[in-house]
């Protein structure tokens, strides 16, 4: 396992580039790893993302990539050539078998979002799914384990039963996270940094209970010394 400060993903889910950087300066060398999504990839984010690899930081670009084969692969092959650590796709077959043919050669891993940490049972049944949302992180969990993917985007409940699914040998990446008195916001299925250790987790992205405290850089090291404590 990396130490327990690469094991902190801090989501850097910011309206612009000057904050971003701004947040990544005030956090120093208390954060080696980025997460890059949506928000700040539509506002010159990818650049950016470009710009924390060569500076020797690692980044998470959360694109949850979905589309048909050959976009899919694409998009991938460009991602690689950034040099980012980390790329998710949702979790269809066709999808995530793109993804892997695509990024091969390269130091990229892929990693399938199973079912997002915002949705629980009922939002699962309003989408026009019979199954829970255990059940369909089960099956799509396996189905990426044997196309071959990196690793996995689960919440942190998942993990334990998700490791004796698919073995050690995949990545498990989990957002949700929220120290103790932390707001849960808009997400469902939550548990500590601690919690998520001990289940089974190897990486844990933490957003705005980081970035929106007061000190971010104390925020982060509390989180890091959690890993580290849960770790041994």
């Amino acid at each position: 396992m990396p130490p327990p400060r690469d094991r902190l993903i801090v989501a850097l889910d910011l309206p612009t580039v000057r904050d971003a950087e701004a947040m990544v300066e005030r956090l120093g060398d208390s954060v080696t790893f980025y997460k890059v999504g949506y928000q700040l990839a539509f506002a010159s984010g990818l650049s950016f993302a470009d710009t924390l690899a060569r500076a020797g930081k690692r980044v998470f670009l959360d694109m949850k990539l979905h589309d048909i084969e050959t976009s899919v692969a694409k998009g991938v092959e460009n991602v690689a050539r950034l040099g980012v650590n980390f790329l998710t796709v949702h979790a269809y077959p066709q999808t995530m078998k793109a993804a892997v043919a695509a990024k091969r050669g390269s130091g990229l891993k892929i990693l399938a979002v199973t079912v997002l940490t915002s949705y629980d049972d009922i939002d699962l049944a309003e989408s026009g799914y019979s199954m829970s949302v255990d059940a369909l992180v089960a099956r799509r969990a396996q189905q990426a384990h044997d196309l071959g993917v990196d690793g996995l985007v689960c919440s942190p409940e998942e993990a334990s039963p998700l490791r004796l699914a698919v073995g050690n040998d995949m990545l498990f990446v989990t957002p949700g996270i929220r120290p103790q008195g932390s707001a849960r916001g808009d997400q469902k299925r939550v548990t500590t940094p601690s919690q998520a250790i001990a289940a089974g987790a190897d990486y844990l992205v933490v957003g705005r209970p980081i970035t929106e405290a007061g000190d971010p850089r104390g925020a982060a090291e509390a989180i890091v010394a959690e890993i580290a404590v849960a770790a041994k």
